[in-house]
C-alpha cells in the first residue's frame, strides 16, 4: 500500500509537472500571437501612411513636369514676376 502510493504521488507530481510545463508553453505562444497581431495593424497603419505619401508625392512630381505649373508655383512661392506685373505682399493676419 504504500508503494502504490509513493507510485501514484510519483505519477501525479510528473503530471503536475507536464501540465505546468504545457500551460507555460501556451502562454507564452498565446503572448507571442497577441504581440505579432500588435505589430501587424501598427505596420499596416504605417504602410497606409506610405502609401498615401507616395500618392501625395506622385501627383506633385506630375505637377512639377507642366511648365505653366512651374511658372506660376514660382511666381508664388519666391514672387517671380513677368514683365510689366506687379507684386504686393499682403502679411498674413495673425
Amino acid at each position: 500500500m504504500k508503494r502504490y502510493r509513493l507510485k501514484l504521488f510519483v505519477y501525479v507530481l510528473v503530471l503536475i509537472g507536464i501540465a505546468g510545463f504545457l500551460s507555460f508553453s501556451c502562454f507564452n505562444t498565446w503572448k507571442a500571437i497577441y504581440e505579432n497581431r500588435r505589430l501587424k495593424i501598427e505596420l499596416e497603419e504605417k504602410y497606409n501612411k506610405l502609401i498615401d505619401k507616395e500618392e501625395t508625392l506622385t501627383g506633385q512630381v506630375t505637377k512639377l513636369q507642366d511648365p505653366e505649373y512651374i511658372a506660376k508655383y514660382a511666381r508664388e512661392k519666391y514672387m517671380y514676376s513677368k514683365d510689366d506685373e506687379l507684386i504686393i505682399d499682403i502679411p498674413e493676419e495673425e
